[in-house]
């Protein structure tokens, strides 16, 4: 017997390595000494660092593939694998470095195994850190037919004296919201339970576009702009709003003693989240519990920089919006109020 008669394609697998090289080439930095073919990449760390700390962070797309699955579109989720881990780096002032991914499925099938690839480059390319390699697995039996898994990993690195941890932060501190694309990467498991329910014909228009591809829509990476940002104003605290949306999220970058108040009104609820909410019968609380309702990135600076601030990152193309501020916290007061 051969190992392909077992249900793996070495041959595919040296395909893949081969059609996914001249993206990875294009996301390459002046660090990266060796890329993707050998058994580990080499990186140095730049010299415009004198106290460099790196800043490690994983993740994966999580049920949004069963989607991509169903609408058999896989050329965005490797954007979101990228977008989870770098956005998570960032949130601590680090810049993201490298990446690496892993694709793991049952049998694997060249044309959408290079789809999500290239979305990963294109991922890197988006945040400004280079794919120095990966790991692709074929696992006969482990995955059902058509079906894959990803996870990433990101590396970054900050000035020992610039790293934001939200000990800065103090009451009649103004929050900013960055748009989000969407639902981003979480959450999806309960989209997918209000889209049995509700039924909806994904290919339908929703708003401009099909519905399904409204729900497919990456992640937005938000590095470049916010990095930027930090060179000019001093950002005092970042929040990445995944699992667990806003009210948990935001209080992950706040020193004791303080409260964040959101001003629901300040911002709008894109439609997405007005369909979900409405099919699947969720409660207000719920929902800013679960996704991020419109805010994928929030940032705390002192309110005498909020102005500026807003004007830089909308220069930058981002969607900004003053959503709150910071108050000293009330005895038995949440973290984070969204009244």
């Amino acid at each position: 017997m051969s190992y392909r008669d077992a249900g793996v394609d070495i041959d595919a697998g040296d395909a893949l390595v081969e059609a996914i090289k001249p993206y990875a080439r294009r996301t390459m930095r002046p660090e990266v000494l060796t890329g993707i073919g050998g058994f580990g990449a080499l990186v140095e760390i730049s010299k415009k660092y004198r106290e460099p700390v790196l800043v490690a962070g994983t993740d994966g797309v999580g049920t949004k593939l069963k989607l991509a699955f169903q609408l058999n579109r896989h050329d965005t989720v490797g954007i979101d694998l990228v977008a989870m881990s770098v956005n998570d780096v960032l949130v601590q002032g680090a810049e993201p470095l490298f990446f690496l991914d892993y694709f793991a499925c049952g049998k694997l099938e060249l044309a959408s195994a290079t789809d999500v690839i290239k979305g990963v480059a294109r991922g890197c390319e988006l945040a400004g850190c280079a794919l120095i390699g990966g790991e692709t697995a074929e696992m006969p039996s482990m995955y059902p037919a058509g079906e894959y898994d990803l996870a990433g990993f990101a590396v970054g690195v900050v000035e020992k004296s610039a790293i934001i941890d939200g000990t800065d932060i103090v009451p009649g501190d103004a929050v900013l919201g960055l748009a989000s694309s969407g639902a981003h990467s979480n959450g999806y498991s309960l989209i997918r339970a209000i889209i049995e329910r509700a039924k909806p014909d994904l290919q339908a228009d929703f708003h401009g576009r099909p519905l399904g591809e409204v729900l497919l829509e990456p992640t937005r990476i938000y590095v470049k702009a916010v990095l930027a940002l930090m060179q000019t104003i001093k950002v005092k605290g970042l929040a990445h709003i995944t699992g667990g949306g806003l009210v948990e999220n935001i209080p992950r970058a706040l020193p004791e003693g303080v409260t964040a108040v959101l001003q629901k009104a300040a911002w709008p609820m894109p439609p997405l989240f007005d369909w979900l909410q409405k099919h699947g019968g969720v409660a207000e609380a719920e929902m800013h519990r679960v996704f991020n309702c419109g805010i994928g990135m929030t940032l705390v600076v002192a309110e005498s920089d909020a102005v500026a601030a807003m004007r830089m990152l909308t220069e930058a193309g981002e969607r900004v919006y003053r959503i709150g501020r910071i108050e000293a916290q009330a005895q038995g007061q949440a973290r984070t109020v969204v009244v």
